[in-house]
This record gives C-alpha cells, sequence and structure tokens, in this order.
C-alpha cells in the first residue's frame, strides 16, 4: 500500500533527509493502518505566522498551532455526499495536513527529544486527524495516542 503524497516546504529550510522520514513515516504507518492504496494526502511546512493565519482564518483561534488537519471526507454543514459507484476505483482523499517547523523545533526542546521525532509526530498525528481520529473525550484520546505511540514505535521514532 502506498499513499500518493505531496510535500510542500514553504520554509525552504527543511532538510532532505527530513521531508524523506516524514514521508516515509507516513508509508509506514499507512501500511501499518491499512489505508486504501494510492490514497491522496498533501503535507505543507509552514512558519509559524502562516499556520497562525490558517488558524484565525478557519479556526477562529488568533495563534499559532503545531499541525492543523483538512480533511476532505468529512462533510460541512449544506454538503452532500459524493456517491461513488461500485465499478469506479477512484483513489481516496485523504486531505491536508499543515505542520509549523518552528512550533516543532519549540516542541522537540520542550519535550526533550529530537526534531525529527517531533516533525514525524506531527505528521501522523495529522494523518490520525484525517481518518477520523480525534482526541476531545477521554477515551478518544486514549485510543488516538495509543494508535500514535505503536506507530511511531514500531517506525522507531521512539520517544
Amino acid at each position: 500500500m502506498t499513499l500518493d503524497l505531496a510535500m510542500m516546504d514553504e520554509t525552504e529550510e527543511l532538510s532532505q533527509e527530513a521531508l524523506e522520514l516524514v514521508e516515509d513515516l507516513l508509508q509506514f504507518a499507512a501500511e501499518k493502518l491499512e489505508i486504501q492504496d494510492e490514497s491522496e494526502l498533501a503535507v505543507t511546512f509552514v512558519e509559524n505566522a502562516r499556520i497562525q493565519e490558517i488558524n484565525r482564518e478557519y479556526r477562529d483561534k488568533d495563534q499559532p498551532t503545531d499541525v492543523i488537519s483538512f480533511a476532505l471526507e468529512e462533510l460541512g454543514e449544506g454538503e452532500v455526499e459524493i456517491a461513488w459507484d461500485a465499478d469506479m476505483a477512484a483513489p481516496r482523499i485523504l486531505g491536508d495536513i499543515v505542520i509549523s517547523t518552528e512550533r516543532a523545533l519549540e516542541q522537540a526542546d520542550e519535550y526533550g527529544h529530537g526534531f525529527d521525532r517531533e516533525l514525524g509526530f506531527l505528521a501522523l498525528h495529522g494523518l490520525l486527524h484525517l481518518l477520523g481520529y480525534d482526541h476531545i473525550e477521554p477515551a478518544d484520546e486514549d485510543e488516538m495516542f495509543s494508535l500514535q505511540r505503536e506507530v511511531l514505535n514500531a517506525y522507531g521514532l521512539e520517544r
């Protein structure tokens, strides 16, 4: 199983190794989570000022955050679900993940682990949100965070 993954580094500061790590981790997670082959996903890396704009515009929160996910499979108010013919082999379009590299660096320092681990954590966290996982209720948080740990540990990005 492979993701059709588009990655954009708007900061132009990430190393090729960091970009490859995120792509490899997301491909690993797709296999482990049995995501439909060729599902589409976009990941964009931005600075704090840009993610704050996005957070303000889409979530009414005027502050930078670490990761924001836009799930294309979620229906907004007044939207109609697309009904696919069973014969159509359309790829699953998961959505977009936006990650602040500045917040990732700050949090890696704050939590006492490497930047790679934090970047991987945020990418996986965003992917799980796109798959419908959430952490608003304690039981949902336990499920999501347990799955995050399981995937990160299996990949080798332990704390």
